[in-house]
């Protein structure tokens, strides 16, 4: 139901073939195949050359609709670029997520994580190491005799610069 009253309205707005349209969270509430479909719509849109000003919290649609976009913490720009310039100024190639035991989660600053990444993260649930080469670095972990239950590599994303530049934490 809410897609389809949130393609009517895009429907309408576009009546009248606009050259910029104004989205704000156009996403949102949507299922994953509504929002692909309207990614799509989108995406069409552009290609036609209709100018797109887009704000929005999933930085996954970000990357996927946006040219350019500029990150934002408490009202004030704290980048701007293309997706891809933007992973490349504040993030590394790739990113290996590590999840141990709760009661053998090693600390952000255990020497067994010393030089494998640009930088480690301790998370709750996770341990990030921001690196080039994820694969060598999961080698390396498990070399050096640490052994986490789950081991993913990944490519950097707009979601590790957004938390990066932004920072990890709730703000009331």
């Amino acid at each position: 139901m809410l897609f389809r009253s949130r393609r009517l309205t895009i429907a309408r707005s576009l009546i009248n073939r606009p050259r910029l349209i104004l989205l704000d969270e156009p996403t949102t509430g949507l299922d994953p195949q509504a929002r692909h479909l309207l990614w799509d719509r989108l995406y069409r849109l552009r290609q036609d050359g209709v100018t797109l000003i887009l704000t929005t919290h999933y930085m996954d649609e970000a990357e996927q609709l946006c040219d350019r976009l500029v990150v934002m913490d408490k009202a004030t720009i704290v980048a701007e670029g293309s997706p891809r310039e933007l992973i490349a100024r504040h993030a590394t190639r790739e990113v290996l997520e590590l999840r141990f035991p709760v009661d053998a989660r090693p600390a952000s600053d255990d020497p067994a994580f010393a030089g494998l990444a640009q930088r480690v993260e301790t998370l709750p649930d996770r341990t990030l190491l921001y690196t080039d080469d994820g694969e060598a670095a999961a080698v390396a972990v498990h070399e050096r005799g640490l052994r986490p239950e789950t081991v993913l590599v990944r490519r950097s994303s707009l979601e590790d610069v957004f938390l990066r530049l932004t920072g990890r934490t709730l703000v009331d």
